[in-house]
């Protein structure tokens, strides 16, 4: 079993490292919040006073933090993570964050002889509660054989995309389809419901015909037709809507910057921030349903 520090115990992070509790590992865990903490450690989890208490000794560190900024406080500010990490650890990042972020920290890692990988994360708090998250891994190949049974402790689905930066690429892309799914989704549900149709029923019409999908699939974006969804629990993420407009951000600054065309995904950023705007930044992210229905 290996030694591991975990910081960041948020709506993820927390699932996260509690699965890795529950597989055997010595785990030491960090996060502002102390409530998040104490269901850790209550788990068997050690607790540091601060991140870099918490890496110090880890052969493996994972850091889940919100945003790009997060990321590059914690590992380049003044006295910051990598400052405390060993030189055989191997630092792994499943934020979703923007692919040069990930680039800039690995690259000062390696200056100080540290391994990074970006490894950001599918499948929601649900996915990670049941350890079946889907992990899409950024750096060497070397790296990505070492952190993949760690990796596994926590999900079902363990890709290695490319190099550092890669990871976030393939998430964002993912993402940004995943968007224009359940916007499209919702749309043809609200079609058929405004023209007499059970939802129900046209879900499993389309689930049997061209349309299928994921969101068809396993996460109905109407109310009562798929129980445990978080459209039949008020909407309750879930995979909130100011995340999914986070990453619909990230993708459009990364067409941008690659000169790529990305209409769709516009289209859905533009529907989520209004929707966002709404008041409904913490409900699910097919809520958009919703949005649509007042339209």
């Amino acid at each position: 079993m290996a030694t591991i520090a975990f910081i960041g115990l948020g709506n993820m992070g927390g699932p996260m490292a509690a699965n890795l509790v529950r597989a055997g590992h010595q785990v030491t865990v960090f996060d502002l919040m102390p409530v998040a903490v104490k269901t850790l450690t209550d788990m068997g989890a050690t607790s540091a006073a601060t991140a870099n208490e918490a890496a110090r000794g880890a052969a493996f560190v994972i850091t889940m933090l919100p945003a790009s900024r997060h990321v590059e406080s914690v590992y380049l500010g003044e006295g910051g993570l990598l400052a405390a990490v060993g030189p055989e650890a191997i630092v792994i990042d499943c934020s979703t964050i923007d692919a040069a972020t990930a680039r800039k920290v690995a690259s000062a890692a390696k200056e100080k002889g540290v391994v990074m990988l970006d490894a950001p994360v599918s499948g929601g708090v649900a996915g990670a509660a049941a350890g079946t998250l889907s992990f899409m891994c950024g750096g060497d190949d070397a790296a990505f054989a070492k952190i993949r049974p760690i990796l596994e402790n926590m999900g079902k689905n363990i890709f290695h995309a490319g190099g550092n930066g890669a990871g976030q690429v393939a998430k964002i892309c993912n993402n940004m389809l995943l968007s224009v799914l359940m916007v499209g989704t919702s749309e043809a549900l609200r079609l058929g419901v405004d023209n007499g149709l059970d939802p129900k029923r046209l879900s499993e019409i389309m689930l049997a015909s061209s349309g299928r999908n994921w969101t068809l699939e396993v996460y109905n974006p109407a109310p009562g037709v798929m129980e445990g969804a978080p459209a039949s629990n008020d909407y309750k993420p879930g995979f909130m809507t100011e995340l999914m407009l986070k990453d619909l951000g990230l993708a459009m600054e990364t067409a941008v910057a690659s000169g790529s065309a990305t209409p769709m995904g516009a289209l859905a950023r533009n529907l989520y921030a209004s929707h966002f705007r709404r008041g409904n930044g913490k409900l699910d992210f097919s809520s958009i349903y919703q949005y649509l229905a007042d339209q």
